[in-house]
């Protein structure tokens, strides 16, 4: 079977603060390669997409050598962290923009919702909006009556219908935009993250279209998303994209699990690598009831917080969540100030989390960590995929053992303890 979509060495470069090539000099150089039969002069020059790390050149490849191909009636997934060139990849299958090198062979129609509002006309209303999109996929106005009734319905905006698309929301943007998309007769339909915008009950339904789309009428999807649930549920073969390149492809549990053990840390311990945040997480320790990153099933465990501040905090609430490997919570602990003062001077504070009895489903677990004011204040760090862990479910070398078949995590009880280090040494802090 022949393949719908088919990308061969796709590779995109950005001149970075630029439109164009920027320069009179770079655009006559790029001319007088070009009409003596040469390539490119700034082709090979460039960096790596890092977005963490001050470069030396003024070009950057947001995508580089990508290869893959699709079958009709497939569900793509794309991960990867923000800047991993997604979008960009996405844009160019759209043609919304071009690749610098490569080709793509494409058999089909393509309806693509990008961004909140892609494709609408902000000045014409619901209703004109679905006819011209219609138009652009070259579909004639017969066709798209047929299909009016069932996108607003699935919008669900039929009130507004009427009414100019910039006074919509970005929820309802996202309603009609992707239910036009889903709707019309196109054979291959990319979704970018926008779906986030929508409310949990309209994502669902969004994935159930899709899921239908694909295996009822054998359309083609591309789908990108951070969030792996959705991604493992719909799709069965994912593209992990890094830097620009593609790390890995294949089936989307493998490449799911490789996504999320790349980001994941290694031990107990977590120290933080700076300075340059205050208030900040100075340390993290995790104590398992076993050695070698394992925690037995109904054992006790203990998370030793340190916290340093330059200031007094108003208010601090400092929580603690164990997710799994598909980053699910599954028990959450938090200590606020009102509870146990802790934070109200400067200084470095020790918390300690003692869970006498944690019980877990078998698997691997992280720590997610917020410190923050309390509600609706100031966000001072988000720690996240830190102190992995083991949960066994028994101990060969004990007599005892209790299961418990029907569940994989309870609500614990905790005690929380905090003490004030007098003699730790503080490091001037240093703003960058």
């Amino acid at each position: 079977m022949s393949a719908i979509i088919q990308v061969t060495n796709i590779s995109k470069q950005y001149r970075l603060g630029q439109v164009g090539t920027g320069t009179i000099s770079h655009d006559l150089n790029r001319w007088w390669h070009r009409v003596r039969g040469k390539e490119d002069p700034y082709i090979k020059i460039g960096e790596e997409n890092d977005r963490s790390k001050k470069g030396e050149s003024d070009y950057a490849w947001a995508l580089r050598d990508i290869n893959f191909e699709v079958q009709q009636g497939e569900v793509l997934g794309i991960i990867g962290r923000n800047g991993a060139g997604k979008s960009t990849l996405l844009k160019i299958l759209s043609r919304t923009t071009s690749p610098t090198t490569g080709q793509i062979n494409i058999k089909g129609r393509v309806a693509s919702l990008l961004e909140v509002g892609t494709g609408f006309h902000p000045e014409l209303t619901g209703r004109e909006n679905i006819f011209l999109n219609g138009a652009i996929l070259g579909m004639t106005k017969q066709e798209i009556k047929r299909k009016f009734d069932e996108i607003v319905d699935f919008a669900g905006v039929e009130r507004y219908i009427d009414t100019p698309v910039k006074r919509y929301s970005s929820g309802m943007y996202v309603r009609l935009a992707f239910a036009v998309s889903a709707n019309l007769e196109s054979e291959i339909l990319i979704v970018d993250e926008v779906l986030a915008v929508g409310d949990t009950e309209f994502q669902k339904k969004c994935l159930g279209k899709m899921n239908d789309v694909s295996k009822g009428e054998g359309r083609t999807v591309l789908f990108v998303s951070h969030d792996m649930q959705a991604v493992s549920t719909l799709t069965t073969k994912a593209i992990f994209l890094n830097q620009g390149v593609i790390v890995k492809s294949g089936y989307t549990r493998e490449i799911i699990k490789l996504y999320i053990d790349s980001k994941k840390a290694t031990g107990l311990e977590y120290v933080a690598d700076g300075l340059n945040k205050d208030p900040h997480v100075s340390k993290i320790n995790l104590e398992t009831s076993l050695p070698n990153n394992h925690q037995l099933n109904g054992d006790k465990m203990q998370v030793i917080v340190t916290l340093t501040s330059h200031f007094p905090i108003k208010g601090a609430c400092f929580s603690i969540q164990f997710v799994d490997s598909k980053e699910r919570n599954f028990s959450h602990f938090w200590i606020f100030d009102k509870e146990i003062e802790y934070c109200r001077e400067s200084g470095t504070y020790q918390l300690t989390c003692s869970i006498p009895a944690l019980r877990l489903y078998m698997g691997k677990y992280y720590l997610k960590c917020y410190f923050s004011e309390g509600p609706g204040g100031r966000v001072f760090e988000v720690l996240e995929n830190i102190c992995p862990f083991e949960v066994k479910m028994y101990d060969s070398t004990r007599e005892e053992f209790q299961w418990y078949p029907e569940a994989c995590a309870y609500i614990e009880e905790s005690k929380w303890d905090v003490k004030k280090l007098e003699h730790a040494n503080i490091e001037p802090f240093q703003k960058k």
